[in-house]
């Protein structure tokens, strides 16, 4: 059955002329509901592609702009620490240095705190997260992880003289016990998920230490390299069981979601500074590490 008999042709003027086709059209493949939503949901999906595609990279913005805008908290040593005169420490302070380098970059430093890290990410203020960060599903949820940096896990931190008092969750988890912690961390997370029974301090990361000391409070739990440095430094405090972790932990860097031009990057400079060495050897100028690690 003919669907058309002609062709039609429209002019200028808005009239149009009706030409005779030498063979009528045959309708030979019916074009069905299901073949019209399969084209709408390709269309779909190429433009979301090309709008992908169109938003630059990180990447591109840092080598483009020649900044690396790092976020991070200056307070927890290893990683980072930030000095009176407002200059930067740490095991990762040391690694952003290097990163910029790779991308012919300064690094920008932006202060933020724990409590605030994600939604300063989320408002873009940064390029990467870097200091000591944990991995967690939660944070995963909103942004990207580079690839681990080195296994980690939640330990206690006590008076040396008390250690014998504080080895497990039980002995902690006790009205009588008083936990200091950062706000906002994955410490203070741990604390309510486990030790829900103690009493909790929130104070910042730099003076948590000296309270310990002048037995103002009694626990900190935290990550074992941090317990293993604050050991180091300050005679009179110890890491207990620093080897068996009262909770498993990554630390990792903290990247925008959905760049993963940017986070493919991150993660092949981070595999060649292990590979060649520097990242182990920025690593053991601040911690007592075996050779090998």
């Amino acid at each position: 059955m003919s669907l058309l008999q002609g062709a039609l042709i429209f002019h200028t003027d808005e009239s149009f002329t009706t030409l005779p086709l030498s063979k009528p059209l045959q309708h030979k493949s019916p074009i069905t509901m299901t073949k019209i939503k399969r084209a709408m949901m390709l269309g779909g999906l190429l433009a979301l592609s090309l709008g992908a595609q169109a938003e630059p990279s990180h990447l591109d913005s840092v080598m483009q702009q020649g900044q690396l805008r790092v976020c991070t908290t200056g307070d927890y040593k290893p990683y980072t620490l930030k000095a009176e005169d407002g200059t930067y420490s740490g095991i990762d302070i040391a690694m952003a240095h290097a990163l910029a380098d790779s991308l012919g970059a300064k690094v920008e430093w932006v202060p933020t705190t724990w409590k605030t890290l994600m939604p300063d990410m989320l408002a873009g203020k940064c390029d990467i997260a870097m200091g000591g960060i944990s991995v967690t599903l939660e944070r995963q949820k909103k942004a990207f992880f580079s690839n681990i940096l080195d296994v980690d896990g939640k330990i206690p931190l006590v008076r040396c003289e008390d250690q014998a008092l504080y080895q497990t969750v039980e002995q902690i988890n006790q009205p009588s016990v008083r936990l200091v912690e950062p706000a906002g961390g994955t410490n203070e997370a741990f604390v309510h998920a486990y030790l829900p029974q103690a009493q909790l301090q929130l104070r910042d990361n730099l003076s948590i230490f000296q309270e310990l000391l002048d037995k103002k409070a009694d626990v900190m739990i935290t990550d074992a390299s941090e317990a293993l440095y604050q050991q180091k430094l300050k005679p009179g405090l110890c890491a207990v069981n620093p080897t068996h972790h009262m909770q498993y932990g990554e630390k990792a860097y903290l990247l925008p979601r959905d760049d993963i031009t940017w986070k493919l990057y991150v993660d092949q400079w981070l595999h060649l500074a292990k590979a060649t060495g520097n990242y182990q050897k920025i690593r053991r100028q601040w911690l007592a590490v075996p050779e090998g690690k």
